[in-house]
């Protein structure tokens, strides 16, 4: 029995086989198989992640220490937040208590005739209330007269158009009729006037004396006196 004999290649180690055929196929199993190979970083991408990191190790120490500092100075800040609401309470009542001499107002009533209030000393206490040292008030009557009054004290409300008069008021209409009293309130939006005590007249009828006050109306073409009084007129005897 003779045996065959297969022919051999000298530069393989399979038999029958063609080297390039191997090759081929060990390059196909690397392309297509679980452990494909990464893809390869371009110069500008490697740069651009260079600077990116480079930044970042700036950046994170000073939000840092910014935080830190934020965090230290935050008692401070609230510490000057506090001192910012007394100073602007202060300059409030600064404001709100505000001195004035020789201080002057001027206004109009209701029908467009003016009115003034003067004062020697004026001190603001409010939005509307102003308390006058030696006040002087004259308004226009419906005819064209005028009625004017003093005292040493008074309170005068500004939108009101209220003055209150204290300690030896007087009041004067430029008919000759003089009132003396110790306290008096007038509104000069209405030129009308009225006390609830003792009061001395004085004026072309004669004097009068009323023991509990008076009251002017109609813009001043109307005086009237309550209580007890005592007329004596130009002229006659009691």
């Amino acid at each position: 029995m003779s045996l065959a004999r297969l022919p051999s290649n000298p530069k393989s180690g399979l038999a029958g086989v063609n080297a390039p055929a191997v090759r081929g196929m060990a390059g196909s199993l690397l392309n297509n198989g679980p452990g494909r190979a990464r893809a390869v970083i371009s110069p500008g991408g490697l740069a651009r992640r260079r600077w990116l990191v480079n930044w970042t190790k700036r950046l994170l120490p000073l939000l840092a220490l910014a935080l830190l500092t934020s965090v230290a100075m935050w008692p401070e800040l609230d510490r000057a937040k506090e001192q910012g609401r007394i100073a602007f309470r202060r300059l409030a009542a600064e404001v709100e208590g505000t001195r004035l001499t020789d201080a002057r107002y001027r206004g109009i009533d209701e029908r467009g005739r003016p009115f003034t209030v003067t004062a020697a000393i004026a001190q603001q206490q409010g939005p509307e209330r102003v308390d006058l040292t030696a006040p002087k008030g004259d308004v226009s009557m419906e005819n064209g007269t005028w009625l004017y009054g003093e005292s040493k004290n008074g309170v005068y409300m500004q939108h009101a158009g209220q003055l209150d008069l204290s300690h030896a008021v007087t009041l004067y209409r430029d008919d000759g009729t003089t009132l003396h009293t110790e306290s008096a309130s007038i509104d000069l939006h209405q030129a009308a006037a009225a006390g609830n005590e003792y009061v001395h007249a004085e004026g072309p009828f004669g004097t009068l004396d009323a023991a509990s006050g008076f009251t002017l109306t109609d813009r001043g073409e109307v005086i009237q006196f309550a209580g007890p009084a005592r007329l004596v007129m130009n002229g006659h005897t009691p």
